[in-house]
């Protein structure tokens, strides 16, 4: 994987043809509503099982949640445990194989979890890396009792969808931009054989489901002065704090607001993630502001994948881990498509 990214930030990258899949004898019509992170990594998935893929998506990728998103691979507010280390650990192998080729955005970084508690074991996600080393006192601040050293995928995020699109349109899939209703979901199984729904936050909608909720995610975005290490804090003196280098661009974060919908930047909430990132990290003490986004979790009780009794197979609920999941859940999609098939 190579060391850095080059595009970065909302910059357009190259759209290059790709074959398409061969057309299998059991090629299906499918519908994927969702053109997240998620969304795209399953449509991919399917044309690679041969399938006619359609996406539908109600919003550009600029405005989804995952052009937001730090896209560190982490597992972050995704259930359950058991479930989220198989996918977290097929989506790492997925990402860093994309990683060779430069155009995908996808750069390799150390990443270092702190803690206000001292660290004895290894994380419940430990098994899904190569390796986990602890820190040494002389490594962790004086605000924190201890941390974690692992090294992990990072993905620029909207330079990243634009490359999977690109794929995928390349390889014959077809991109449709609009908002469905309640009765969307229905209306799409009708005129196709089967609908993969990954609309996120947009479940809640779409299927009147309860347990979907929004979590609430600021972050700003600034140029990269030369940082290269990934840092990560859910509690401590800084709140929730991270700072993801990309390429040329280090997404700093961040909040957790449960139920709050509201996109609208909080300029509080932004000195705050400006003076916890210059805390963490020396090289962005005075850092050049590019924008402040936020985004929206699709936080739910456990992430919901299987297939209804319609024929809709439902892949939802990512929380703040649809990069580290996407691929890991796709790959499960296509398997439950060839099983139920036979």
């Amino acid at each position: 994987m190579p060391r850095d990214a080059g595009a970065c930030g909302g910059i357009p990258i190259a759209r290059p043809r790709y074959p398409g899949p061969a057309v299998a004898s059991s090629s299906l019509r499918i519908h994927v509503v969702g053109g997240g992170i998620v969304g795209l990594a399953c449509a991919l998935r399917l044309q690679d099982e041969g399938h006619r893929v359609t996406i539908v998506a109600r919003d550009a990728l600029e405005d989804t949640t995952s052009a937001v998103a730090a896209a560190v691979w982490f597992p972050y507010l995704a259930e359950p445990r058991e479930r989220v280390l198989a996918w977290a650990s097929a989506t790492r192998r997925t990402l860093m194989r994309l990683g060779a080729d430069p155009a995908s955005a996808i750069v390799e970084r150390e990443l270092v979890e702190l803690s206000v508690r001292e660290v004895t074991g290894d994380p419940w996600w430990g098994g899904a890396v190569e390796r986990v080393e602890r820190l040494q006192a002389d490594e962790v601040p004086a605000e924190f009792a201890g941390g974690l050293r692992v090294r992990v995928p990072v993905v620029a995020s909207l330079p990243h969808l634009v490359w999977l699109r690109a794929r995928f349109m390349g390889r014959g899939g077809a991109w449709e931009q609009r908002a469905l209703d309640r009765r969307g979901l229905d209306a799409l199984l009708a005129a196709s054989d089967v609908v993969v729904h990954c609309a996120g936050l947009g479940a809640a909608a779409l299927e009147g489901d309860p347990e979907v909720v929004p979590v609430r995610g600021q972050v700003v975005r600034v140029a990269n002065p030369g940082v290269e290490r990934c840092t990560v804090a859910d509690e401590g003196p800084y709140g929730i704090a991270y700072v993801v280098p990309r390429g040329d661009d280090v997404i700093l974060g961040g909040t957790a607001d449960e139920g709050e919908s509201d996109r609208t930047p909080d300029p509080d909430v932004t000195e705050r993630i400006l003076r916890a990132a210059a805390a963490l990290e020396p090289w962005l003490a005075r850092p050049d502001v590019l924008d402040v986004r936020v985004g929206l979790r699709p936080v739910r009780s456990r992430v919901r994948l299987e297939r209804d009794e319609r024929g809709v197979v439902h892949c939802y609920g990512h929380g703040g881990s649809g990069y580290t999941l996407s691929w890991g859940c796709a790959d499960e999609v296509a398997a439950l498509l060839t099983t139920t098939a036979r």
